[in-house]
């Protein structure tokens, strides 16, 4: 009975694969996406959010968006609260802006409902096509760059410096020299293809803090239990402020407008690539139910800010479940369990050091920066468009500042060739409006 109403529900022989393939290939999702339990709350903490309850935030958008992907398209795609999002919404909104985290979640909450009301209109696919694909390029590599600089700064291997502004950290330093260690450790783990390569990082790191002595103690604590109920996340349950973007618009469209941004084309790209690896586009390239896929990705980003997290995403590590055979809905609805279930490991995650999630951090800018390779190096005007946004990102510790910035470039450089055809209205219209930004200094 129960396989039967597995089958109906996700048409398991039509697709070629099994009950048993679909829960490794689960599994396998959950081991590569994991780490997001540790890292999300680490990064979500910076802002000043409080931290009690953040991974159960984590676990549950994660949980209910991978169900929601599911039961809207059944592929074996999942969703969690994206890496780059919220890097945004602490470094750029919470900390860069001085927007309290409860006003960061509204910002959060109008972006899900923009975001869904152009995925159910189908003109977010139309914004998309229009944006130049040299800024897309940009943008994706910026904030890869950004996540490392995070990640660097986080372990102290990259300190400020009166006057370089910024230099080598102390590796004289134990805690220091082992976050080098394993971010060597885990690209290795990477090269050869280690399933949950960056979870068995966090974890060796996190065991071997144990045994490196601080003013406090050890660089990892003791935990209190192994396992142990879920905490509470009446800390930020529904806390969003609805009304501080509206009260503040001409300082926040901005950010909606790049949380949209980001989330569009990160979104496109991870459908995109997941598809075809899973074989599941058409022959001339298309996603059959990308108008629902981007509907669910949108609805998971509202639900997101009502528990309390930054935008909600599918995550490209869902292609190491489908590599090993995930090719239907039921994939995710495994993660989905997964989430739950790890929830009770709670005492154990809280007592991972911020140094442990380094590599992790690292190691998902490196992989952000592979779409460099699609960029024309033959068109000045392309490198350097994607040049000046990549750049800008980590520089100005702002993924707004970089694709403001990006787009300015792009549409002078086509201006000033006498190309300006070639930009779209949109295109025109952003960049102008940036421009006026700086010169009424809108921020």
């Amino acid at each position: 009975m129960f396989n039967q109403l597995l089958e109906r529900l996700f048409k398991l022989q039509q697709h070629g694969t099994t009950i048993r393939t679909e829960v490794i290939a689960g599994l396998t999702t959950f081991a590569a996406m994991s780490y997001i339990l540790v890292v999300n709350p680490g990064i979500l903490g910076l802002s000043g959010m409080p931290v009690e309850g953040l991974i159960t935030v984590t676990a549950i958008a994660a949980c209910l968006g991978t169900l929601l992907m599911a039961l809207m398209t059944n592929y074996p795609i999942a969703l969690a609260p994206g890496m780059g999002l919220n890097a945004f919404f602490a470094f750029t909104i919470c900390l860069g802006r001085e927007v309290p985290w409860e006003a960061a979640l509204g910002i959060v909450f109008y972006n899900g409902i923009l975001f869904l009301v152009l995925s159910l209109t189908g003109v977010r696919t139309k914004i998309a096509e229009s944006i130049p694909p040299a800024l897309k390029i940009g943008v994706q590599c910026g904030i890869g760059l950004f996540i490392a600089f995070i990640g660097l700064k986080n372990a102290e291997l990259i300190v400020d410096n009166p006057a370089t502004f910024v230099q080598l950290g102390d590796l004289s330093n134990p805690a220091v020299l082992l976050a080098l260690m394993g971010i060597i450790f885990t690209i290795v783990l990477m090269i050869k293809k280690v399933t949950g390569g960056i979870l068995i990082s966090i974890i060796t790191l996190t065991v071997i803090g144990a045994f490196i002595p601080t003013e406090s103690g050890t660089l990892t604590q003791t935990p209190s239990a192994i396992v142990g109920m879920p905490e509470s996340i009446s800390n930020t349950f529904f806390a969003m402020d609805f009304w501080y973007p509206i009260d503040h618009f001409a300082q926040t469209w901005d950010l909606i407008f790049a949380l949209m941004f980001v989330n569009m084309f990160d979104t496109i790209g991870t459908l995109i690539g997941v598809s075809r690896k899973a074989n599941l586009l058409t022959d001339d390239g298309r996603l059959p139910k990308i108008g629902p896929a981007m509907t669910a990705d949108a609805s998971a980003s509202v639900v997101g800010a009502i528990v309390g997290t930054s935008p909600v995403t599918s995550y490209v590590e869902s292609a190491t479940g489908v590599s090993a055979g995930g090719r239907t809905g039921l994939t995710a609805v495994v993660v989905s369990a997964c989430f739950v279930l790890s929830l009770f490991l709670t005492p154990l995650m809280k007592v991972i050091p911020l140094m442990a999630t380094t590599p992790a951090l690292l190691m998902v800018g490196i992989l952000m920066m592979e779409s460099i390779r699609q960029l024309d190096f033959d068109d000045l005007g392309d490198l350097a468009t994607a040049s000046v946004a990549l750049i800008a990102m980590p520089l100005t510790f702002s993924i707004s500042e970089g694709i403001a910035l990006g787009f300015i470039t792009y549409v002078g450089i086509k201006i000033g060739t006498g190309k300006f055809k070639e930009v779209t209205w949109l295109t025109y219209c952003l960049a102008a409006v940036f421009v006026l930004r700086y010169v009424l200094d809108l921020k």
